[in-house]
């Protein structure tokens, strides 16, 4: 049963920063495609990041320089470094796993405000 957990949200100033962290189990974890999505209120869910299970990696434009992804197979975890953060990365961050189908975590609150 494949779970993903994510932690490290909360409350930033804007220029800030976050390192967002995602735990998985019950898998394969080096095979799969790990990503972060976001949800900003009101609005779809959006690809951030993701790293394929050989280590290629793509960033949204709109994170690209700021944050970035790593992976720890070795402990079952992905990582997201956020630097400078904006208002506009005010989201619910939500971690993927791919492989044959989605997995999905519960989702962690970032809130970028003064």
């Amino acid at each position: 049963q494949v779970q993903l957990v994510e932690s490290g949200g909360g409350l930033v100033q804007p220029g800030g920063s976050l390192k967002l962290s995602c735990a998985a189990s019950g898998m394969a974890f080096s095979i799969y495609q790990m990503g972060w999505y976001r949800q900003p209120p009101g609005k779809q869910r959006e690809l951030v990041a993701f790293i394929t299970s050989g280590g290629t990696i793509h960033y949204a434009d709109s994170v690209k320089d700021r944050f970035t992804i790593s992976r720890d197979n070795a402990e079952k975890k992905v990582y997201l470094q956020m630097n400078r953060l904006k208002p506009e990365d005010t989201a619910v961050y939500y971690c993927n796993a791919l492989r044959t189908r989605d997995y999905w975590g519960q989702g962690t609150q970032v809130t970028v405000s003064s």
